[in-house]
């Protein structure tokens, strides 16, 4: 479901949101004003990739309380700043340029470059037009289908996600993702927003991976964190619909990155279809 936009002119958009059936969290708003055009490079052979594993920080989590949107906001804010630092970092090692992303932590209904917020069924989006995520305070335990906030592990991968957007973005590879979503065949679409979408699940595993002593990462927190993005699939739409991947390989990208060892595992332009169907 794309969001309202009313007026912005010249821009693609690609819904790749709500998913029927699910209570999906999470999506990138797939806006872009036009661009000089990318090469394929920039998302196969990305120097990202080459700057191997990430550098812990030591992120430490306060604690999430039922129903207090402040101490959501605080875990919220404190693991967006550890992932500024592991990213500036890992930028750094391979001497491109890094800016963290603006937050928009809402709790009140607001409108953006991207659109308006909330949008039924949607939790967290990034948007590229102003490098910024947006998560809503209480909708993203709404659509974790009745998780505790106690499994924070949860909360904390769909922050890690759209996280993983903006790395994406600073990389150059969401733009290029973004360019390729041109194509009028709509399977072909659908494909390349998979590769977009898994690499960002990657991602997220990959710093969670990293910072698993100290958040910490405990095999309760794994399970309900796996548990959760297994139920996100889009197993149930056609092909051609499948924007964010079945829910075996929307949970086993977490997976992939989580035991990874390098940023290099997140690969996901250079696969087969078939893996990140």
């Amino acid at each position: 479901m794309a969001l309202a936009l009313g007026g912005v002119a010249a821009m693609l958009v690609i819904a790749a949101l709500a998913l029927a059936g699910f209570a999906d969290a999470e999506g990138v708003p797939l806006v872009r004003t036009q661009a000089p055009r990318i090469s394929q490079q920039v998302a196969t052979d990305n120097r990202l990739y080459a700057t191997g594993a990430l550098t812990p920080v030591r992120c430490r989590l306060p604690r999430i309380r039922e129903g207090e949107d402040e101490s959501m906001r605080r875990f919220m804010e404190t693991l967006s700043q550890c992932l500024d630092r592991v990213w500036a970092v890992q930028f750094g090692k391979a001497g491109m340029p890094f800016e963290p992303p603006q937050r928009v932590f809402w709790s009140e209904p607001g409108r953006g470059p991207c659109g308006s917020y909330p949008s039924p069924g949607t939790a967290a989006f990034y948007c590229p037009e102003n490098n910024t995520m947006y998560v809503g305070l209480r909708h993203i335990v709404e659509t974790a289908a009745g998780e505790p906030v106690s499994h924070y592990a949860v909360y904390a991968r769909v922050i890690a996600h759209e996280y993983g957007h903006h790395v994406q973005e600073r990389a150059g590879i969401l733009p290029y993702g973004h360019q390729q979503m041109s194509v009028s065949d709509p399977a072909v679409r659908a494909e390349i927003s998979r590769r977009i979408e898994l690499q960002a699940q990657c991602l997220a595993g990959l710093f969670l991976g990293a910072e698993r002593r100290t958040l910490p990462m405990t095999r309760a927190q794994y399970a309900a964190m796996m548990n959760d993005v297994r139920g996100r699939g889009d197993d149930r739409r056609p092909p051609e619909e499948r924007h964010h991947g079945t829910a075996r390989n929307y949970a086993g990208w977490v997976a992939k990155g989580y035991r990874g060892s390098a940023v290099s595992a997140c690969n996901t332009w250079t696969i087969p279809a078939a893996e990140v169907e």
